[in-house]
């Protein structure tokens, strides 16, 4: 007999305490899950849900791309050049543990209520963990491998092609995977508090009714988003580090 996997039997284990938690508490905020569930049905029934996903999904995608673009590049940057490292690294630290929420008045200032902004929340939640981590990941490269990339003739364009970014892929990934899960931090907040659309706009509606299954049905579906995310990451995760072997991957 098959054994259930881990992550289906916990995801089990916390429905069933969701439930039996919002029966006992009976509190307007923590409905049981049976209630919250009912409430996500109508809503997708209706429309409302279906539309705002479609909405907030263009906004992590497109927050997520040019997140990752940046990160990329700005993190093999810094991890190939000291001087680069020396010129932004301070920057980037900082950025990172600023609470990127408090950027959301700016972006709305410069860029007004609308789609721009949000996805420079988004931004600003996700890029400088990938920074951080690619940076990471170049300088640990070993060095014996420039260095007989260089005893071959290597460029120095063939160098971060061929040997780096190849070696440096699993941690590299690593940091794309927490800057998706980030993103979608930022998608919401800024919905909520910037141009009050997507899933954002159900939530703030809802809060403001005191509609607490409402909210934890929009949860429900920002989960799920953020999870189907992170294991589309994984995938792609797979692919580009499949020739490392399985003991030396973390996620494996």
């Amino acid at each position: 007999m098959r054994r259930l996997p881990a992550g289906l039997i916990s995801l089990a284990a916390g429905a069933v305490a969701w439930e039996l938690i919002g029966c006992v508490a009976d509190v307007p905020f923590f409905p049981p899950l049976t209630t919250v569930l009912v409430r996500l049905a109508a809503m997708v029934a209706g429309g409302q849900i279906v539309a705002s996903l479609a909405d907030s999904l263009v906004n992590l995608v497109i927050g997520f791309v040019i997140s990752l673009a940046l990160g990329l590049v700005t993190g093999v940057a810094m991890g190939r050049y000291r001087k680069v490292e020396a010129a932004l690294g301070i920057y980037v630290y900082a950025l990172l543990t600023a609470p990127s929420l408090v950027f959301a008045p700016i972006f709305f200032s410069l860029l007004g209520e609308g789609r721009g902004s949000i996805i420079a929340v988004v931004v600003m939640y996700a890029v400088f963990v990938i920074v951080i981590n690619t940076a990471s990941a170049t300088q640990g490269v070993p060095a014996h491998l420039v260095e007989m990339a260089r005893s071959y003739g290597a460029s120095e364009a063939q160098v971060l092609l061929r040997v780096m970014l190849p070696a440096a892929a699993p941690m590299i990934m690593a940091g794309v995977r927490l800057g998706v899960g980030r993103a979608v931090t930022g998608m919401i907040n800024g919905e909520m508090f910037i141009a009050v659309v997507g899933l954002g706009r159900i939530v703030t509606q809802a809060g403001g009714r005191f509609d607490g299954a409402s909210v934890l049905a929009v949860l429900v579906v920002i989960i799920v988003v953020a999870l189907g995310a992170v294991a589309l990451v994984q995938a792609v995760d797979r692919r580009i580090t499949r020739w490392v072997p399985q003991t030396s991957r973390g996620d494996q």
